[in-house]
């Protein structure tokens, strides 16, 4: 609903009705000089927000313009060329459509910026001007009136006759104030209808025309664009005609002690941090070392040296490396050395898991001893009694396996008997967590059951060679191998459920089941065959255990090498048609992460 008119003729009569009126134009006005400056303020937001995307356009385009490609060879091909030239040509277009954008930016403020500035002084301003003088008049006419009416009727009357006059005036000035000021309301009230709609109608139609153009540009640099996608995908493919071809010569050309190049270094060199103990406590200090094998030196120069001590570099003699025991400190990828110059090992922390595998395989570094709780001879011997308590755990474990708890047991349960045998899992509340530890505990301690890996390609020699090498095992070995190996069945039978996949219970069950001759850093290296080797029995449980292997199993046949190397044809524009790329779905490739791991 709008506003009603303001008659001239109220001006005079001034009641509380049109000082109503004349407030709500008085508010309508003050909203209206918000809006202005909110606009004003926003729009030079915009201008700069323009300006300084046209700026980084600019960069972005002179960036790529500058840039050369540098192929193989002594000669492009007509592809190579599109490629090589591609970015120059989308530096000239970014830069053509920037240069239109720098002139909108040029002109906005004057479409914009100073007609709404100059509505604001020239119309608002005025208005604000005129009221004030209009409440000035106002307060001074009213004040005089009260005075005029608090004369005394017995006062001369030459002294009434100038107080009438007088009065008069202060009407007057205030009913031309008041006229005046009601006149510049409503005109500004009708001017801003135009004068604020123009500016934004016409910066507006600068962004359409500026998009528009864009747009047209769009249009003409479709060609171009097919035909560089058509040379990326042609460059694609002769890339992916070649590159089997390049990793066999790459393979050819390798040389057996490449692979062992950085173990077989004199020097490793590298960051490493330092336990330090003092009075108060326990730091780690950086230190960037090397350690020479020939002479067995390490060497310790501080990474940040205090400012107000020299610190030079400690020169230490190797006698021995240890990996550190997990529960015994609460870092990880840390390692011991034994030194002739100190008293107690040297703890030192590396930057990753591979890092101090490459650290304690330049020592020589060894695995730390597991003292295990079982002491007697006949307690780490496959015997009745040892059957006894695997087959209780399994028993455990496959009727009550999704139970969990929120407590935890110390994981050697079967020390706190005389005789793991006589454990019983059902007279308190044991841990599943705890009863799994200690079955693999308790695996670790006995003769191992398998130590052989299988490393050939073809699957039927894995299988074959792990049958036969099975049934080499003593017959206590291959008896708990097959109880153990059909608990694991029965647990990746419920593989939905559980997520324990053989290839999951291969990496749980490897390291446990197969172990080396030597504990050395180089024979975890195999961990990854000894995984598959646990998931091959797995998969393969009643052909292994239930049927005798075939006589051509103990020696499987290698398979024949290649005779001629496979060649394909270099692809040319036109033989190749532009191949169309399906979008892949990212979900698909989400690894799906167990919540429930049975046998940890």
């Amino acid at each position: 609903m709008g506003h009603p008119p303001l008659e001239f003729s109220d001006c005079y009569e001034d009641s509380p009705d049109f000082r109503e009126r004349l407030k709500c134009y008085e508010l309508e006005l003050e909203r209206t000089s918000k809006f202005l400056k909110d606009v004003i303020k926003d729009g030079n937001s915009v201008i700069n927000a323009i300006k300084g995307y046209s700026v980084a356009v600019q960069k972005f385009s002179q960036t790529l313009g500058v840039f050369q490609f540098d192929f193989i060879g002594d000669s492009l091909t007509d592809d190579e060329m599109n490629i090589a030239e591609s970015f120059q040509e989308f530096a000239g277009l970014l830069q053509e459509v920037e240069d239109d954008r720098m002139m909108l930016v040029q002109n906005a403020c004057d479409l914009l910026i100073k007609p709404l500035e100059k509505f604001r002084k020239e119309q608002i301003g005025v208005t604000k001007e005129r009221r004030k003088k209009f409440e000035k008049e106002s307060e001074k006419y009213y004040s005089q009136l009260d005075k005029h009416l608090n004369l005394s009727a017995k006062k001369k009357e030459t002294q009434l006759q100038e107080a009438d006059e007088l009065l008069d005036k202060e009407r007057r000035n205030f009913y031309e104030s008041s006229v005046e000021y009601v006149y510049q309301i409503q005109q500004v009230q009708d001017r801003k209808k135009f004068d604020v709609v123009e500016p934004v109608l016409a910066f507006l139609h600068s962004i359409l025309t500026l998009n528009n153009l864009t747009v047209e540009m769009t249009q003409d640099f479709m060609p171009y664009k097919q035909e560089l996608q058509l040379s990326l995908q042609n460059t694609r493919n002769h890339f992916e005609s070649t590159r089997e071809e390049m990793e066999e010569l790459m393979k050819r050309m390798k040389h057996p002690t490449q692979i062992g190049k950085m173990h077989s270094q004199p020097v490793i060199e590298g960051y490493l941090y330092s336990q330090e103990k003092w009075a108060l406590g326990v730091s780690w200090v950086k230190y960037y070392c090397k350690y020479h094998k020939d002479s067995k030196l390490f060497v310790m120069v501080p990474a940040e040296p205090k400012p107000a001590t020299k610190q030079g570099p400690t020169e230490l003699k190797l006698k021995s490396c240890f990996r550190r025991k997990t529960e015994s400190i609460d870092k990880r990828f840390c390692f011991d050395i034994e030194t002739c110059e100190r008293n107690t090992p040297v703890t030192l922390q590396a930057v990753s898991e591979a890092n101090r595998k490459l650290w304690m395989e330049a020592m020589y570094g060894k695995e730390p001893i597991y003292h295990s709780p079982i002491h007697k001879q006949a307690e780490m011997e496959l015997n009745e009694v040892g059957f006894k308590f695997v087959r209780k755990c399994i028993n455990f474990v496959e009727t009550k396996g999704k139970v969990t708890r929120k407590f935890q047991y110390p994981p050697c349960v079967f020390a706190l008997y005389k005789c793991p045998g006589d454990v019983d899992f059902h007279s308190s509340d044991w841990d599943i967590k705890t009863i799994t530890s200690a079955m693999k505990f308790y695996l670790r301690c006995v003769p191992i059951l398998l130590n052989h890996p299988v490393e050939s390609d073809n699957l039927d020699d894995r299988l074959g060679a792990i049958h036969c090498l099975t049934y080499k095992l003593p017959g206590k070995n291959r008896e708990m191998l097959s109880l153990l190996i059909q608990h694991l069945v029965n647990v990746c039978g419920n593989s939905g459920d559980n997520l324990m996949t053989p290839s999951n219970m291969g990496v749980i069950f490897g390291p446990t089941l197969m172990r080396a001759k030597e504990e050395t850093v180089a024979a975890m290296l195999d961990i990854k065959f000894q995984n598959i080797v646990v998931e091959i029995l797995i998969e393969d449980y009643t052909k292994i255990f239930c049927s005798a292997p075939d006589e051509s199993s103990a020696a499987p046949p290698m398979p024949p090498p290649r005779i001629t190397p496979r060649k394909r044809q270099p692809i040319t524009i036109a033989k190749r048609p532009l191949r169309i790329c399906l979008a892949v779905n990212c979900g698909q490739l989400q690894n799906t992460e167990s919540n429930y791991l049975p046998l940890v």
